[in-house]
């Protein structure tokens, strides 16, 4: 058990890296930030010269691979940390200085017992990419298949395990303070992201994961997912097959190659929804580095480790609130947050609804481009903390993939309208999963009472659904002493261990007050 004097020690030089970049001012300026808390942050900045532009993306890089993870995931939640911070943290580049060759060697080797010749008849030394977790080197196997083959960074395990131990301890002081803090379960949140990470860092899982979603997606012509070399795979080694594409991100290459880029973005948001709503098992990493373009328009993707999965209920409940939201019925909405157990029931309904309406109603019918982004999130977490909604961390990998696929698709198509595109799926997949009752609810939405029976209709059909409420039970949280009941003075450590945690492995939560 790593002693609390190793945790403050820890926080501290991070939070040091975060003040030198200027990263904790909006802590210091947010009206939720208790006092003592901002004067301990102007006492971690004592000394520094901070730029007039916070550099969140350069203080994550600085603080190392597990900051780096965090960051890119707080990256694609500006309704946690405000427009601003996730602009610049979408700058953080998960590129590491390559491991030397030799060590790479070693490490495969040494994981199949046998000379890399034995293996791959070639093997490039230089890596096509190096990331914080593992780097990848292009190869051909000895049956002659051109291959990629990822290898995890020597070590890098060990290392993730103890910074994720310091945030567990963060995330617990933090939220023992109650309030705000509370309200968005830190620990909850760390605990997700550490599932991630050991499902990331253990390279079987990610290739288990691409040969399931590979299945999954086998009718969709318009995706591809490369195929896993088995025998070649293993804990620290995986081998798939070689994609040959341009970068989804590089527009003006796809376009001199003649591709439709409003039908690459249809086929993009497509994709995204039959893996979440039709599948329930996503791929939670769809960035634009992940994802590339065939000769044929085929969008292939690569990079597993981050995969997403959401139970049958939750399902059902997120194609109505898409369903709802692009047909304007804020009322049915509102009533799915109820039913699921997201707002409380002391709560009206009709005054969420009214909410919703409020933010939703300036986005229908319009493209992206000529949305305010900053506006629309302001409203929506101005929502979930008038009506006291905790954060729901079985859902966080659904709502950062959703971002990050509307970036995608805009960049391709910046006049595409998300609501237009995903309405008639939304619409055929409801009807298609529910047959003839469906049909029947669908028509007495226009008389008045919409999708309102889809619950009842839903269990009648199905009676292998999770019981009522959309959050899987919570997994059990690691066991944290707090430093103030060791008997110290509870308000001074209070404010000290937060200002610190916040500091450092709690900025995804701190951040959220100054967004």
């Amino acid at each position: 058990m790593t002693r609390p004097v190793t945790h403050i020690a820890r926080l501290l030089k991070w939070g040091r890296i975060l003040a030198r970049h200027g990263a904790l001012r909006g802590i210091e300026t947010a009206p939720q930030t208790p006092a003592g808390v901002k004067r301990l942050c102007r006492i971690a900045r004592l000394g520094t010269i901070q730029p007039k532009v916070p550099d969140y993306a350069a203080a994550f890089q600085a603080i190392g691979p597990a900051a780096v993870k965090l960051g890119q995931t707080l990256a694609t939640r500006p309704d946690l940390v405000g427009e601003e911070a996730a602009r610049n943290l979408l700058t953080l580049q998960d590129a590491l200085a390559p491991v030397t060759f030799a060590r790479i060697r070693a490490e495969i080797e040494a994981t199949f017992e046998a000379p890399l010749e034995s293996l791959y008849s070639e093997f490039d030394p230089e890596p096509v990419g190096s990331a914080s977790i593992a780097q990848v080197h292009r190869a051909v196997t000895t049956e002659g298949r051109q291959v990629a083959v990822k290898v995890r960074r020597p070590g890098i395990d060990k290392q993730f395990a103890r910074d994720i131990e310091t945030y567990e301890w963060a995330a617990a002081h933090l939220e023992a303070l109650g309030g705000e803090a509370a309200r968005l379960r830190p620990r909850q949140v760390i605990a997700n992201f550490r599932r991630w990470t050991l499902r990331e860092l253990d390279l079987r899982r990610e290739a288990a994961s691409a040969s399931e979603l590979r299945e999954a997606m086998a009718a969709e012509p318009t995706y591809e997912v490369p195929a896993i070399d088995w025998d070649r795979t293993a804990s620290r080694v995986m081998t798939l097959d070689w994609i040959d594409g341009i970068k989804i991100s590089h527009r003006e290459a796809l376009v001199a190659a003649g591709h439709d880029m409003e039908k690459l973005a249809t086929n993009l948001v497509h994709a995204f929804l039959r893996q979440a709503i039709a599948e329930g098992f996503f791929h939670a990493d769809m960035h634009q580095g992940n994802l590339f373009v065939k000769a044929d328009g085929t969008i292939a993707a690569v990079d597993f480790g981050i995969m997403g999965r959401i139970n049958r209920q939750a399902r059902y409940w997120l194609a109505e609130i898409l369903y709802g939201l692009t047909t304007g019925n804020y009322r049915r909405v509102a009533e799915i947050h109820f039913e699921a157990q997201y707002v409380p029931d002391y709560h009206s309904v009709e005054e969420f609804a009214t909410a919703l309406r409020a933010v939703g109603e300036p986005m229908r019918g319009k493209p992206v481009s000529e949305l305010s982004v900053g506006q629309m999130l302001d409203g929506l977490f101005a929502i979930t903390r008038d009506f006291d909604m905790q954060t729901q961390p079985h859902l966080l990998l659904l709502q950062k993939t959703m971002v990050m696929v509307e970036g995608v698709a805009t960049m391709l198509n910046p006049r595409i309208n998300m609501w237009d595109v995903s309405g008639p799926f939304v619409q055929g997949w409801i009807r298609d999963e529910l047959g003839p009752e469906a049909a029947l609810a669908d028509g007495l939405r226009e008389q008045g009472r919409t999708l309102a029976l889809i619950p009842d209709i839903i269990r009648r059909l199905d009676a292998q659904l999770p019981k009522p409420g959309a959050a899987p039970p919570a997994p059990p949280l690691p066991d944290v002493r707090l430093m103030w009941e060791k008997g110290e003075k509870r308000t001074a450590w209070r404010y000290a261990l937060t200002a610190l945690a916040g500091a450092a492995a709690g900025a995804a939560i701190l951040l959220a007050l100054g967004g």
